[in-house]
């Protein structure tokens, strides 16, 4: 009864007066489709959480944390955000509940902030209160240090067991990727609290962070679990070309910089090797690169065609794509919103079935894809 309540208050938070309702009829090849403005006024927005009682945290890049709530985005900024890094790519990144928010109030913050050596991906988590931040505390910090402001990865995402995964990228340092000793270049799996899991795949080694769940990865961007396998999937930037699709496997390498599909932006060959022995290839990979950012698999019953399909944004395409699988293996795609939006940064399902997107621009905003 409790879970029913919470989430007839969501669907009906969630279904307050809008900004703007498209009037126009979007089509798709499985969905007919409008696209209604939340919120404008968003500066770089990077990521999306849903509350139980319908409200949305909002995460700005330059470092500030907002709330979407009764159709309106509120004024100020939450306060207790930590000090961010905000340059290059660099600055507040995702936001995540805990999968026990409704009842201890946790949530976490993932961001680029200064070290001795330079900057690099941190975790924090905090106790959301009213209008500020509780209790923070930087559970994670994805070390070395480096400098420059390209490459962060910085997407959480929990799975069945309560376990959090966290993605880091290279720091724009190739051979990081490769390198178990350190933590960027991976996708890390850790207990709530920050502490390490005694069954995570490179425990007990000393030639490798025990942290580590998979490794020889460049920027991943989106990361989610599947609703019926309960597997993480995972999606990532290559550099010209080579933007990929991943299944992670335990302790499975996906191969960059010595694997790739891409080529460095002079065109210069950064390896001769596409796939190699030991390494996982892609589920899919894109030529020319699409710039993937945000994942979600869809499970709701507003759009019955795109049932099972995997969304992300294209940055490098100005669209949102739907990817089709079989089981494990890709089948297909579309593209929608084909230069309708800037660049897309996020996309999550609500509590209400519906679609909702953030967009990365100075100017950027909250939108929800609706049935027509």
């Amino acid at each position: 009864m409790r879970r029913r309540k919470i989430i007839l208050a969501a669907t009906a938070a969630l279904a307050a007066p809008s900004i703007a309702r498209g009037q126009e009829i979007l089509k798709s090849s499985k969905a007919n489709y409008r696209l209604v403005t939340l919120a404008r006024d968003l500066e770089q927005p990077w990521s999306i959480a849903f509350l139980p009682d319908g409200r949305i945290l909002v995460t700005e890049r330059p470092g500030r944390l907002r709330m979407f709530a009764n159709g309106r985005l509120e004024r100020a900024p939450l306060g207790g955000v930590p000090k961010v890094y905000a340059r290059g790519q660099g600055g507040l990144l995702d936001v995540c509940l805990h999968p026990q928010f409704a009842t201890n109030r946790v949530l976490y913050l993932s961001y680029a902030a200064e070290g001795s050596g330079g900057a690099t991906t941190h975790v924090a988590r905090a106790e959301l209160g009213d209008g500020a931040l509780r209790s923070v505390t930087t559970i994670f910090r994805a070390l070395p240090d480096a400098g420059g402001g390209l490459h962060f990865g910085s997407r959480i995402a929990f799975d069945r067991a309560g376990l959090m995964y966290v993605t880091t990228g290279e720091r724009y340092q190739r051979d990081r990727a490769q390198d178990l000793t350190v933590l960027n270049g991976k996708v890390l799996r850790l207990k709530d609290d920050g502490s390490v899991p005694s069954d995570n795949p490179f425990v007990g080694r000393s030639d490798a962070r025990p942290e580590i769940f998979t490794w020889g990865h460049r920027n991943p961007q989106g990361l989610a679990m599947h609703p019926e396998t309960g597997r993480m999937w995972e999606c990532e930037h290559g550099p010209r070309g080579g933007d990929e699709l991943n299944l992670l496997k335990a302790g499975a390498n996906y191969g960059w910089p010595r694997a790739t599909y891409g080529v460095d932006y002079s065109g210069a060959i950064i390896s001769p090797y596409k796939s190699l022995p030991g390494m996982e290839d892609p589920v899919r990979y894109w030529v020319p690169s699409i710039s993937p950012c945000g994942l979600c698999f869809y499970t709701g019953d507003r759009f019955p065609g795109w049932k099972g399909s995997v969304f992300t944004g294209a940055l490098s395409n100005l669209a949102l794509f739907r990817i089709e699988l079989d089981g494990e293996r890709y089948r297909g795609e579309e593209r929608l919103l084909v230069d309708r939006l800037p660049y897309i940064r996020d996309v999550r399902q609500g509590p209400d079935g519906l679609l909702y997107l953030v967009t990365h621009a100075d100017d950027g905003g909250l939108f929800r894809i609706e049935p027509a």
